[in-house]
């Protein structure tokens, strides 16, 4: 149904859909090109900057916690942190609270030329969402959170985590 005011559904596929679900999956196709973009800029796989991700974004990880994270066995794990290991982007270290552990830390160099490639693109978001006034600011975050919302439905109940 069309309201008043409203862009017709444009077609994608076999179906009809609203303008801005069409634009949200080019947004999400966006982001793949885009991270895409940067693990050639980082000169990693998928898998690995996806480790890259997890480092940069909560600090230093034992190799069980990254493993965990990325949904891959530890073994798995251990090949991803010796390619980032040979490249530069982390290095191993003792954990200082588990003396038989080590943590996986993110290179700082490592860590600045991902945010150098990053930021831009964060700001750039901020600044066009500061352009709407508070109100549509409100109603673009609630639809954004329900479209996350509707996501997270969709996904399967989270496996129970595998015990070390």
């Amino acid at each position: 149904m069309q309201r008043d005011g409203e862009a017709p559904p444009t077609g994608r596929g076999s179906f009809a859909v609203h303008p801005a679900t069409t634009l949200l999956r080019d947004i999400l196709d966006l982001t793949d090109e885009f991270e895409r973009h940067l693990g050639r800029e980082l000169t990693v796989n998928p898998t690995d900057l996806e480790a890259m991700e997890e480092l940069i974004r909560d600090g230093a990880l034992s190799p069980t916690e990254l493993a965990r994270r990325l949904g891959i066995s530890t073994a798995a794990v251990t090949t991803v942190v010796d390619r980032l290991t040979a490249v530069g982007h982390v290095t191993r270290e003792r954990n200082p609270r588990d003396r038989r552990g080590i943590l996986v830390v993110p290179s700082p160099t490592s860590v600045h030329k991902a945010m150098a490639t990053l930021m831009p693109m964060i700001l750039g978001m901020d600044k066009v969402i500061g352009e709407f006034d508070a109100d549509e600011r409100d109603t673009i975050t609630a639809y954004l959170g329900r479209v996350a919302e509707v996501y997270r439905d969709q996904l399967p109940a989270a496996a129970p985590a595998e015990s070390a």
